[in-house]
């Protein structure tokens, strides 16, 4: 729909979203991080919501259950498969992925897609034989991300981290995080590959919206993920 180029392979003030789970890497669940966490959660459906659902504090984001059959991933093969990222404390500002995209101040960023604002991750890791391009820029917070999926075992689904480079051309990370429905469906460390871009060109790890990259946004490939739970722990 909108790249150009695709490469395949395979502390911010939080809302009062945040809750605080004391102990809860202890319970079995596969997440190493305790505290203050913002949940999101990926919802795929068959048909298409008619509500905007932006401006509410809500945690939830509306995505296709199917990509089109036949067609390779990463080369948006569903209508309202890509989030939009912009920077920020940790909201949804916009949870329809069917519709028209807009912004936490209520401005369109994009004919179609959900958004969701994020701050720029001080913890991410570089790379193999790149150098990082960490955060300078606007928001910042240092936190882990963690995910699975849940529902009826056998989908699965990609995220991969995509924005336009300095020259104006379209990439998408190297790193991308796969999720599959399994027992037990315990969660995955996904920080790196949801928080920065790994590009091949430059050999570069990019944090979020640093670096002259721009329109960042996570490309959704789901293939019978019901509902991808995704937990922001701040460290």
């Amino acid at each position: 729909m909108k790249k150009l180029l695709l490469l395949l392979a395979g502390a911010v003030v939080l809302g009062a979203a945040v809750v605080s789970i004391p102990g809860f890497a202890q319970n079995g669940n596969g997440i190493t991080s305790n505290g203050p966490h913002y949940n999101l959660n990926l919802i795929g459906v068959t048909k298409g919501k008619n509500a905007p659902l932006t401006g509410s504090d809500r945690h939830t984001i509306f995505v296709p259950l199917y990509s089109k059959p036949g067609t390779p991933l990463d080369t948006d093969p569903a209508p309202g498969a890509d989030i939009w990222l912009t920077q920020g404390p940790f909201a949804v500002c916009d949870g329809n992925a069917f519709d028209a995209a807009y912004d936490c101040s209520g401005n369109q960023i994009a004919k179609q897609g959900a958004v969701f604002q994020l701050p720029c991750n001080t913890n991410i890791t570089t790379a193999t034989n790149t150098t990082l391009v960490p955060c300078t820029l606007g928001d910042t917070a240092s936190y882990n991300v963690w995910a699975r999926a849940l529902g009826k075992p056998g989908g699965y689904s990609t995220l991969t981290t995509c924005a336009t480079d300095p020259t104006g051309v379209m990439v998408c990370s190297t790193n991308k995080a796969m999720f599959v429905r399994m027992k037990p469906n315990k969660f995955t460390n996904v920080t790196d590959a949801l928080t920065s871009l790994v590009d091949t060109n430059t050999l570069q790890t990019v944090a979020l919206f640093q670096g002259g990259f721009l329109n960042f946004f996570w490309d959704y490939d789901n293939y019978g993920n019901k509902l991808l739970q995704l937990r922001f722990y701040l460290n």
